[in-house]
């Protein structure tokens, strides 16, 4: 194909030169399109879904003055169904003291959630995240993970994993509005 070594080094640094400049600008577009990783201290992301439970939206911004925990999780995942007899417990004894839950689903089918949420008798907002975005947009990995958001809208906690009744509660008394007064 190549008759001397000259025409075969061209050859090797115009491919070499090809990979190069196309990496670069793989990294450079990458660079663009990807949000910071979400940190504690950090403020959480607005976002709005429909409430499966009554079809309302809510939106994360319209929580402020109150502790959020989010929690992704799928009817799939089963360390999220362990977590949400907690989670409800919970809710029931901390929803007057300023504490909101939003349960963000990650599965496909939304009958299956309507089932599952009837199945455990839950009463906290749940919501679908048919596409995925929000999930995107919190960066979750893997399931369940759970943020806790301060009354003035900053994460204080990122738990990725299973989540306990003892740390569950550990962690709604951080986010209370009356422990978070200035």
């Amino acid at each position: 194909m190549f008759k001397n070594k000259k025409m075969r080094l061209i050859f090797r640094t115009v491919v070499l030169a090809a990979l190069v400049i196309t990496t670069i600008l793989v990294l450079y577009i990458n660079s663009l399109q990807d949000d910071p990783v979400l940190a504690e201290g950090d403020q959480a992301r607005d976002f709005m879904l429909e409430r499966l439970d009554n079809g309302e939206d809510i939106q994360l911004s319209e929580l402020e003055g109150k502790g959020v925990m989010i929690n992704f999780w799928a009817t799939y995942c089963e360390p999220c169904k362990k977590e949400m007899p907690y989670m409800e417990e919970l809710y029931q004894k901390y929803q007057d003291e300023g504490i909101e839950i939003i349960a963000v689903s990650v599965d496909k089918n939304k009958m299956v959630i309507d089932n599952f949420y009837n199945r455990y008798d839950l009463s906290f907002p749940l919501v679908h995240d048919k596409n995925s975005t929000i999930m995107e947009l919190y960066q979750v990995q893997p399931l369940p993970t759970s943020y806790f958001i301060n009354p003035d809208g900053t994460i204080e906690r990122i738990v990725k994993g299973p989540l306990t009744l003892d740390r569950l509660e550990t962690y709604f008394n951080e986010i209370l509005p009356e422990n978070n007064q200035a």
